[in-house]
């Protein structure tokens, strides 16, 4: 595989880098860096500025804004965002329901909806996950019933990701409960969360934030023609998205920010004769980090530049299972580092720094990211039956 760059990619990059810390508010991009909390109006600034500059959907289809790039430079767009610190593109629209739109959507789905999508001017959730069907997602029993020109919909979603803050809802639901195979009878239907007999109720998390909900749905009467694609052909399109979640989760540029903020308090934090980031120890443990991270940024590459015709990379598997735990490892590590000062979570007028506060809700909250997705379980599962043949 070739690491270095060529002329064109090196000038490709400096470009993306100026942009990105020229156009994208220093404030918000340091509220990315430092794990401070971003509003629904920041994330709205950002992607929109990405998307004036035709960089919010650049792995869609180019006559949908997509970018005609190649495996490294769309690698070098996604790196060099994170490691500015720029929110990414809102994943339900940039790398969900956009391409599963694209490339399994009518002409008149898609007329409607990608360009509102690729502009945030429609902002998506995604109600996939129930109480009893998470990483066994096709156990799923929220219903959809044929009634003339509609579909009726009854059931729960739950772990709903920022439905606070959306229009609409990309929803996975059985219209076939005598299928066969459970994920025969599933289908992919699209509608608007104000829709009557839909409720959003928020979950607080064990970090105290509201990020995640709980969604109701009660005989939502939803258009036949906002069914993506065929009916009960919900779960091919489910799998298309999810090797894009999972490619997307890998996160390799944030946790490379999150080594750096880690040095940065390392270096403030006393030990012995010396600081943190003196001792032999803690050093080591950087470095076999970041030799893990680049272990996995290798294997990023591998299977953007092997992905081709619409069909999920069974690989995404390796990346999401590896690019979560190392997440998990740099939050512990930023955890460590704060010591006894991690514990007075938003506590006023003490002696332990703001963001030694920060690392303890940060550390609880990355605990989620070997369970979305899919779970690291599920992941191995995957990886041993399609990859290794087991």
């Amino acid at each position: 595989m070739k690491l270095a760059l060529s002329p064109d990619e090196v000038t490709f990059r400096d470009e993306l880098r100026e942009l990105y810390r020229t156009k994208i508010p220093a404030e918000i991009r340091d509220k990315v860096k430092y794990g401070r909390e971003l509003s629904r109006e920041d994330w709205v600034a950002a992607h929109k500025i990405l998307h004036e500059h035709g960089l919010a959907v650049p792995n869609w289809p180019t006559a949908w804004g997509g970018r005609d790039w190649t495996p490294i430079q769309r690698h070098i767009w996604e790196d060099e965002l994170q490691l500015a610190c720029v929110p990414e593109p809102l994943t339900f629209n940039a790398n969900m329901i956009g391409p599963v739109i694209a490339q399994f959507g009518s002409q008149e789905l898609k007329e409607r909806f990608l360009p509102p999508t690729a502009a945030l001017d429609i902002w998506w959730c995604q109600g996939f996950s129930e109480p009893d069907a998470g990483s066994d997602l096709a156990s799923l029993r929220t219903t959809a019933v044929r009634d003339g020109d509609s579909y009726i919909v009854n059931g729960q979603k739950i772990w709903t990701t920022l439905a606070q803050y959306a229009d609409w809802i990309f929803c996975l639901v059985r219209t076939d409960p005598q299928a066969p195979k459970k994920q025969a009878g599933i289908s992919l239907l699209l509608f608007d969360v104000k829709s009557p007999g839909v409720t959003v109720r928020p979950i607080k998390l064990i970090d105290g934030h509201h990020e995640v909900n709980e969604v109701f749905f009660e005989n939502v009467r939803v258009p036949a023609d906002q069914l993506v694609g065929e009916e009960n052909m919900g779960w091919t399109y489910a799998k298309f998205l999810l090797g894009n979640e999972r490619t997307g989760i890998t996160g390799v540029g944030r946790t490379k920010v999150k080594l750096a903020v880690a040095k940065e308090y390392a270096a403030q934090t006393n030990s012995g004769n010396g600081t943190l980031l003196d001792d032999p120890l803690f050093a080591a443990r950087i470095a076999e980090l970041e030799n893990e991270l680049l272990a996995l940024e290798l294997t990023l590459l591998r299977v953007v530049a092997n992905s081709s015709e619409g069909r999920p990379n069974p690989a995404s598997s390796v990346l999401k299972l590896r690019g979560s735990e190392l997440q998990q490892a740099a939050t512990e590590l930023l955890l460590d580092i704060a010591g006894p000062d991690a514990l007075p979570v938003g506590a006023a007028d003490i002696a332990a720094p703001d963001w030694a506060q920060r690392t303890g809700p940060g550390y609880l909250n990355y605990r989620k990211t070997t369970i979305y997705g899919g779970s690291s379980e599920v992941q191995r599962t995957i990886i041993a039956s399609t990859i290794l043949g087991l």
